[in-house]
């Protein structure tokens, strides 16, 4: 797979599918056993070719930023500095920061420091392993805007390592999703949510994804329920609804317009903020706060979730979408 200049590329997918691991082989920190690595037209990796880790032109910002804890914030950023270290911390804001230690600083200004000492080496490429990992969730989302500003006034190719598909949309224009160390997709943020090539990806976009088998207009599911769409197929595919398309009620509404109720038991109800995730059966929904209150629900009710046809998408479903490639092959042009 191609990186291009001057982009931000995300890799996501669950704890445990090989993103991490991905950008220590890239970086030199541990050596493939197979494939190859280049960057920028070079072969880091390869037949009879193995560069050391100190010769990789390579920014790395580690999940807990891994700064020095006795060095100043410019003592930081000066270790192996290859550019002026005084126009690095003025371009992220943290020139009023130079003379702090790291543990005075806050999350999202330690993940400034750590940034600005990744560039300061004049990187080839910029590799960030979960770097909003360690803030919490309110920091978390507004430091995300301002690491995707910092990482586009850079102008170095990034790899953004993460497991929120939120986050890699606001931070790349391409995603790449990682499962069990293979490439399950590749695409831009909306092409996963208007086609996720399985389930796995549609879950990690947050769409809600049911399997079955097309007739015409209709769609019979594993659980013996039917869905209406406006497009008429054949064969096995999968039902797309996003959860804000859904309605709750407790019993199926009369001379309503949507054609699709499904009935399910609720599984989980989660506040977040002025919306609430509600899960019917094999569907979540999202709603607001007080439709939940209204409908006295918990866990184990009876439900019914209600959307129209139009809302309704429809694509092929193959057993086993994977596009063979392994994470490990990974080049830089």
């Amino acid at each position: 797979m191609a990186l291009q200049a001057e982009r931000t590329v995300a890799v996501a997918g669950p704890s445990g599918a090989g993103k991490s691991t991905l950008l220590r082989l890239i970086a030199g920190l541990l050596t493939p056993s197979a494939g190859r690595v280049e960057c920028g037209g070079e072969r880091w990796f390869g037949p009879g070719v193995n560069v050391p880790v100190e010769r990789r032109r390579i920014g790395f910002v580690f999940q807990h930023y891994a700064l020095f804890p006795h060095l100043s914030v410019h003592r930081n950023v000066s270790f192996q500095a290859r550019r002026p270290v005084g126009e690095l911390l003025e371009l992220l804001g943290i020139d009023h920061l130079r003379d702090a230690r790291p543990g005075a600083l806050s999350g999202g200004e330690r993940q400034r420091v750590a940034l600005a000492r990744a560039l300061a080496t004049e990187p080839q490429l910029l590799l960030l392993d979960e770097p909003l990992s360690a803030l919490d969730p309110t920091t978390r989302e507004a430091v995300t805007g301002e690491l995707a500003r910092h990482l586009a006034e850079a102008g170095v190719p990034s790899l953004v390592v993460t497991h929120a598909y939120q986050e890699a949309a606001v931070l790349a224009e391409r995603i790449v999703v990682v499962e069990s160390g293979k490439v399950v997709q590749d695409g831009s943020p909306q092409q996963l949510l208007d086609s996720p090539a399985s389930r796995f990806v549609a879950d990690f976009a947050g769409i809600n994804y049911l399997a079955g088998e097309a007739h015409g207009r209709t769609v019979r599911l594993a659980s013996g329920q039917r869905v209406s769409t406006v497009d008429a197929v054949e064969g096995p595919v999968a039902v797309l609804v996003a959860p804000w398309d859904l309605t709750l009620s407790l019993v199926e509404p009369e001379g309503a317009s949507a054609l699709n109720h499904l009935r399910g038991r609720v599984g989980q109800v989660t506040m977040l903020g002025n919306r609430a995730r509600v899960t019917v059966g094999e569907l979540t929904a999202e709603v607001t706060p007080e439709s939940v209150r209204r409908l006295g629900i918990g866990p184990g009710d009876p439900l019914v979730a209600t959307w129209k046809a139009t809302s309704t998408r429809v694509v092929p479903r193959v057993a086993d979408q994977t596009a063979g490639r392994s994470a490990a092959e990974l080049r830089s042009r």
